[in-house]
């Protein structure tokens, strides 16, 4: 096996597999390394499986709206050994996909445990033994793992991280998530649509933090209608477990009280896996976990890079991939742009979806924006109606002076999707005339987003 290469990424995750596969088109001679899973968290223990597991409580959902479509059906019930089978299959699907993609781009791809040893050199332990590989750039694509908080650590029986969540011991009866950030949310829309009773505690002021506040408290008003208990500004103090049970002590309002759980889901964010990478040799400067970047991700270290949840937010799986990309390209000699993190879409997977790009309102009267704000609720949509999904808005926020889209939030049916319309819209530098002058298809859901930009300048139609 030939050792020395144009570049080694570190970790195959979406960032690292993506970075891999460019570099190689770009015909570079290319190393991946990767200790566990081809594919990474996202693929395998994250984006994908999730969103197998959502799109069967989704169909279970429907199902118990039979009659109001029309529909007869009877004795409606789930297996959960098998929602989660379909879950692990699409997940394997999908790794076997993306190892067979780094075989037909000519990457050597080694499974092991990475270190780098100089500023070019990387020391790979695998199951027979140690190899060391050169490289004259290096990208380090290592991910993230959950963050666990003292006293509320995962053990996988009462009290879960994602990967107990995707791979269920039992179904909760009476679930505790601890964090409203999407992972959280998602898995309480998930049980809570099962049938658990679920609580979500919230240490903020609201649920789903990073989104405009006008979108969470909507979200926040289904999530109360489906049966959750939401608790925000919250905390889980401390756990004590039981066999059966969990007692979580929680602060409210400076009072503790008990309450018994039988399952906890701890989704209290992320930390970068750093440890055992030989950052601290070379001295490549960390931020709480963290590498530190430059906005075309390299380190204060020449010819290492760090791209994805290693390093800066937000910890998206596009974003990761992205970057690999700009980065293989950048190696390359090419001249890619910047990611600009104010770009990138975030999406939400409950019920109803969340999905929002650029800044909030708050944020954009913090920057010194005056703005032109516009709103669409999905009732006032033939489509939305018609697909019995009345619930939901479109809020779009506009720089008055410029006409500039400076954001973009939705929450309802299949806002994930129609987010990207206004992402490339971003992209293009749109603005307000260009929007309003472009003819939407009907019956579609986007309508509604021309709505919402008509609304913002006193132009709405359908409200």
């Amino acid at each position: 096996m030939a050792t020395n290469y144009d570049m080694i990424v570190i970790g195959a995750g979406p960032g690292g597999y993506v970075a891999a596969i460019r570099g190689a088109q770009l015909g570079l001679k290319v190393a991946v390394i990767e200790r566990e899973h081809v594919g990474g968290i996202c693929l395998n223990w994250g984006c994908i499986p999730t969103k197998a597991l959502l799109r069967s409580s989704e169909v279970f959902h429907l199902m118990q709206r039979a009659k109001e479509f029309g529909l007869k059906a009877d004795g409606i019930d789930y297996d959960l050994d098998a929602v989660v089978n379909r879950s692990r299959g699409v997940a394997k699907q999908l790794s076997s996909g993306v190892t067979h993609l780094l075989k037909k781009n000519k990457i050597t791809t080694i499974m092991g445990e990475a270190t780098l040893i100089a500023k070019n050199k990387v020391s790979v332990k695998t199951e027979k033994g140690s190899e060391e590989l050169s490289g004259k750039n290096i990208v380090l694509a290592t991910g993230a793992r959950a963050r666990e908080l003292p006293g509320l650590e995962a053990d996988g029986k009462r009290v879960w991280t994602y990967k107990q969540a995707l791979n269920p011991p039992h179904m909760p009866k009476k679930l505790l998530v601890i964090g409203s950030g999407a992972i959280g949310i998602e898995f309480a829309s998930f049980y809570n649509t099962l049938g658990a009773d679920t609580t979500v505690v919230e240490v903020m002021e609201r649920v789903l933090p990073v989104e405009d506040a006008e979108i969470s408290a909507f979200a926040r008003k289904q999530f109360v209608k489906q049966g959750m208990n939401i608790m925000e500004k919250t905390m889980v103090k401390k756990l004590d477990r039981q066999a059966d049970k969990v007692v979580a002590h929680i602060e409210a309002n400076g009072k503790i009280e008990k309450q018994e759980f039988d399952t906890v889901i701890s989704a209290v964010g992320i930390v970068g896996n750093v440890e055992n990478l030989g950052l601290e040799a070379l001295k490549i400067k960390e931020d709480r976990s963290h590498v530190v970047t430059d906005p075309y991700c390299r380190t204060n270290v020449e010819g290492i890079f760090a791209i994805g949840d290693l390093a800066a937010p937000p910890w998206l799986a596009h974003k990761a991939s992205h970057e690999g990309v700009m980065v293989a390209e950048l190696i390359a000699g090419k001249k890619p742009h910047a990611v600009k993190p104010e770009s990138i879409a975030g999406c939400t997977y409950c019920h109803p979806q969340v999905a929002s790009v650029g800044y909030t309102e708050a944020a954009a009267k913090e920057k010194g924006f005056d703005i032109k704000v516009g709103r669409f609720p999905f009732i006032g949509n033939g489509k939305a109606i018609a697909l019995g999904e009345a619930e939901g808005m479109i809020k779009t926020i506009f720089d008055a002076k410029t006409g500039e889209l400076l954001g973009a939030h939705m929450v309802g049916a299949e806002v994930t999707e129609l987010i990207q319309g206004y992402v490339v819209g971003r992209q293009l530098e749109t603005t307000e005339e260009d929007l309003m002058n472009t003819v939407f298809p009907h019956p579609t859901l986007s309508e509604m987003m021309h709505e919402s930009v008509l609304d913002a300048y006193g132009k709405v139609i359908h409200m």
